[in-house]
């Protein structure tokens, strides 16, 4: 956020209070198509880094687990088919199209988790109840980051961890090949695929203004979260955070 009552959409600085329905058209734009665009636009690798994710989470078979901004349950997916019968998988996301298509993808694969359409900003969950909160490749979405974090702390029970999988700041060297691909390339397969250039310019566009690895580490931080590291994916085009909370 910049000045006072403004904040980014991409590149564009706008009211803070039209970001989240800018947002909201996004998705719903291109909701039906998502999961084909992410397996074009990473060739797969998203798939690699969400079992990375998991990897990292440190859950058991009786764990609750939240997916913040997880719209069509890759996540959520991943963790339900990994937990036992006690445990506890809540998919959640702000966008109903979003959140709509990826329980019919669960439903569909015969796999049954709680569902709950919120605001990351204002949890409506209990405080210390889940033993890890994920989110993957949303927070760089929402309008107040400090405060989603500080939310997904809250709801955190103590010795859980937050874990954020988000694009981030790239290799040096690999940056123009990089910028080549993220405002050309992606912005016209997004039209090919999805017939809506302009949310794919925004994905681009929205990756530059988020903060870079070390930038994130302090946002947790100051969000209360502690031992927070971050690990490197595909030469810094992504980064997992992960932080816990005592």
């Amino acid at each position: 956020m910049s000045d006072r009552g403004t904040t980014h959409f991409g590149f564009e600085e706008v009211a803070e209070s039209d970001k989240a329905q800018r947002v909201a058209d996004v998705f719903d734009s291109v909701a039906q198509r998502y999961d084909l665009m992410n397996d074009l636009m990473s060739g797969g690798l998203h798939r690699l880094w969400k079992a990375f994710t998991i990897a990292k989470s440190g859950v058991r078979e009786d764990s609750r687990i939240l997916d913040v901004a997880g719209g069509t349950g890759d996540l959520a997916l991943a963790f339900a088919r990994k937990l036992g019968r006690g445990g506890q998988v809540w998919l959640t996301d702000i966008n109903n199209a979003m959140l709509t298509r990826g329980r019919d993808r669960l439903c569909d694969r015969g796999v049954m988790v709680r569902v709950a359409q919120c605001d990351a900003e204002k949890l409506p969950f209990p405080d210390d109840y889940f033993d890890c909160v994920t989110v993957a490749f949303g927070l760089r979405n929402m309008t107040h980051k400090n405060s989603a974090l500080a939310e997904m702390r809250r709801v955190l029970r103590p010795g859980g961890r937050l874990l954020v999988l988000e694009f981030s700041q790239v290799w040096k060297p690999l940056a123009p090949a990089y910028d080549f691909y993220s405002f050309k390339v992606i912005p016209r397969l997004g039209q090919l695929i999805t017939r809506d250039e302009g949310s794919y310019r925004y994905l681009a566009e929205s990756i530059r203004v988020h903060p870079d690895q070390e930038g994130l580490k302090s946002l947790m931080e100051q969000a209360g979260l502690e031992r927070v590291e971050y690990f490197n994916l595909a030469l810094g085009v992504v980064a997992l955070h992960r932080g816990f909370k005592f």
